[in-house]
């Protein structure tokens, strides 16, 4: 355990819907949900105008809809919020070597493997010029935790949400934690709570209290060891910056149960598809293709196949995918599919054969590869990786979209042949609200806009340049 609080722990606050807010003048201060929209949708972010009605990340769509009738509802943009998340991440390797990312919005730094504070006083200003950068660079907010280990960090920014920055200093975590509910802890689930409860341990003191043996009693060796060491704050995993991925897989969620056996061999090729071009993004190879099934009585069927050496084709992983789906009975109708990598490698050993086939059958990767649901295309599809839903709408709500008159604008919603609008920017007023044909030419899908003006950014970064970096 370190004797300075030089961890530190960031994470955005209600991210996704956040991002939206800001994204959208017409959309601040006001409840917005972001996920799948669809029957089967689950909530991945909530604004916390939202949460007041009691909606909370991974609750159904359609439950959070009850709660929340007049909230909007879009459908995640990821583009986006990679775009975010990189310009964040950036700020923090500025501050060390070691940043260890947990997700887009959340990610440890180790302040003195930087230089960057050795002591509680220096470690706060870092924290809060942290939080002033990310508001000009970004836009949004963040919550910092600072403290001497990585667990009592992350506790830590969850006592600063929202848009707060809060310091554990060393010597004073034992009497901050007693009081807590066990579930503060890290691993400590509904399951393992409850059964703590009925042991009639509530809070972190009682866990001390109870000693590592009884702890070990109740939930076995590891996980009761593991437990009383932290109720005793004691943590010290050091900061890993790089964390390796052990697969790469992608699935979808379907709003209607798939029973035509075509489509399903269709959906496959194209989730195959979208698997390689993220293995491909990574810059890796994989040797183990898997397919997953959900059927309509929600069983899920796991199949694999190992390839004599590892591939980045997506000849070769259309293939596997196919074959391994001739093994699973879908009659009853499917309602999720997925196709996945691992046994990553940084370097392929192609399926000549594979290959040749592919030529000869005039396969590739041109544009033509991907096959929409009912023959829509891409456009016609909505692709997230996180959240994903039934792929039949041509204008997703929330995403981007241009008119050659009005400009920029975003997707409110559509049906019955319209498509509704309002033409906004993240630097405008709220702006107006206008109806179109769904097939009107003028009105096209586009990319997402910064959050904050590119020449903001640019006086940003002067000042910083101007300022030196003798704050701490």
């Amino acid at each position: 355990m370190r004797t300075a609080p030089t961890i530190l722990h960031l994470d955005m606050d209600a991210f996704y819907a956040s991002a939206e807010q800001a994204s959208k003048p017409s959309l601040r201060g006001k409840a917005v949900v972001v996920g799948g929209i669809g029957p089967r949708g689950v909530v991945a972010t909530a604004s916390y105008e939202a949460r007041v009605f009691g909606v909370h990340s991974a609750m159904p769509i359609g439950q959070a809809r009850r709660l929340a009738p007049n909230a909007a509802y879009l459908v995640p943009r990821f583009q986006l919020y990679r775009e975010v998340s990189e310009q964040v991440m950036g700020l923090l390797r500025e501050l060390s070597p070691l940043v260890e990312p947990l997700s887009l919005d959340e990610a440890f730094v180790d302040l003195e493997a930087g230089e960057a504070a050795w002591d509680a006083a220096s470690a706060r200003l870092v924290g809060e010029r942290l939080r002033e950068e990310i508001r000009a660079v970004t836009g949004l907010t963040g919550s910092v935790g600072i403290a001497a280990s990585k667990m009592l960090a992350k506790i830590a920014s969850e006592e600063a949400k929202p848009d707060g920055l809060f310091l554990i200093v060393p010597g004073t975590e034992r009497a901050m934690l007693g009081p807590m509910s066990v579930r503060t802890l890290p691993g400590v689930g509904p399951a393992t709570g409850d059964h703590l409860r009925r042991a009639g341990i509530t809070t972190v003191e009682e866990i001390a209290e109870a000693g590592e043996d009884e702890l070990v009693r109740l939930l076995g060796k590891s996980h009761g060891a593991s437990l009383y060491a932290m109720a005793l704050a004691h943590d010290d995993r050091p900061v890993v910056a790089e964390r390796d991925a052990k697969s790469v897989s992608v699935e979808d969620t379907y709003d209607v149960d798939i029973h035509d056996r075509v489509r399903v061999r269709t959906e496959v090729q194209r989730l195959a598809e979208r698997c390689v071009q993220r293995l491909r993004g990574a810059e890796r190879s994989g040797r183990t293709v898997v397919l997953k099934v959900r059927r309509y009585d929600f069983s899920t069927l796991t199949r694999s196949e190992t390839l004599r050496g590892p591939t980045d084709d997506p000849a070769v992983v259309r293939e596997a995918a196919a074959r391994l789906l001739e093994s699973v009975d879908t009659t009853g109708g499917v309602r999720l599919l997925g196709v996945g990598v691992t046994g990553l490698a940084d370097y392929t050993q192609e399926d000549l054969f594979a290959q040749a086939r592919a030529e000869a059958e005039g396969e590739g990767e041109g544009e033509g590869e991907t096959v929409g649901v009912d023959g829509a295309g891409d456009e016609g599809r909505v692709a997230a990786e996180e959240v994903v839903e039934a792929a039949d709408r041509r204008w997703v709500a929330g995403h981007d979209v241009r008119h050659e008159e009005f400009g920029h604008g975003w997707v409110q919603g559509s049906g019955l042949g319209r498509v509704t609008v309002r033409f906004e920017t993240p630097y405008s007023e709220p702006g107006r609200v206008r109806t179109f044909r769904t097939d009107d030419p003028a009105l096209v899908p586009a990319e997402p806009l910064p959050l904050v003006a590119e020449g903001d950014v640019r006086r940003v970064e002067a000042g910083e340049r101007g300022a030196g970096s003798g704050v701490v």
